[in-house]
């Protein structure tokens, strides 16, 4: 029961990692990345899609994203919701695509993006710790049925310290890569 506890939390901790990597791949950089376009829905025939649903994103050059709709009647609606979104990027449409010229970060800009990373690695920080407690919480209560001893309740919450703090380096280290990222000029 303990190891089942511990496999579960350790998955939900890698789980977490996953999703807070993903989040800083939206934090945009001074590079152009399919990745920035992620959130971005267009209406298309009365149905709001993902940008990747309507169109194919590349990236021809480093600071620039060519947005290619596989229906031309497409184009207007994938400007206005670029427009919309909050990517602060302007569209150029040449008709047959959509180019989106990616600006060089302002100091400014890249302070606000650090801070934006340190908040998202925080959440990230907080979804780990979440998965000790509950965690903890269900030693706590085999320990009062008396499925497990106190000892390996003990023992069981050593471990999942160990895999916490493993898991908020590894979220950490990924801050420092984006970090070093968004400062590179």
């Amino acid at each position: 029961m303990v190891t089942e506890l511990l496999q579960d939390a350790e998955a939900k901790m890698q789980k977490s990692l996953e999703v807070t990597r993903h989040e800083f791949t939206l934090i945009r950089t001074g590079r152009a990345s399919p990745a920035i376009l992620e959130h971005v829905q267009v209406n298309y025939y009365g149905q709001e899609l993902p940008i990747q649903q309507v169109a194919t994103v590349t990236v021809p050059e480093p600071r620039t994203l060519m947005i290619a709709p596989w229906d031309k009647g497409a184009l207007t609606a994938i400007e206005k919701a670029i427009l919309k979104s909050d990517l602060n990027l302007t569209p150029n449409n040449d008709g047959n695509s959509i180019r989106l010229s990616i600006p060089p970060l302002t100091e400014e800009r890249r302070r606000d993006l650090i801070k934006q990373l340190h908040k998202k690695a925080e959440e990230g920080h907080v979804a780990i710790r979440n998965v000790r407690h509950e965690t903890i919480n269900h030693l706590k209560t085999a320990t009062k049925k008396g499925d497990i001893s106190e000892d390996d309740e003990k023992r069981a919450q050593d471990k999942l310290q160990k895999l916490t703090d493993k898991y908020i380096v590894e979220v950490d280290k990924a801050v420092k890569i984006k970090e070093a990222e968004l400062l590179e000029v």
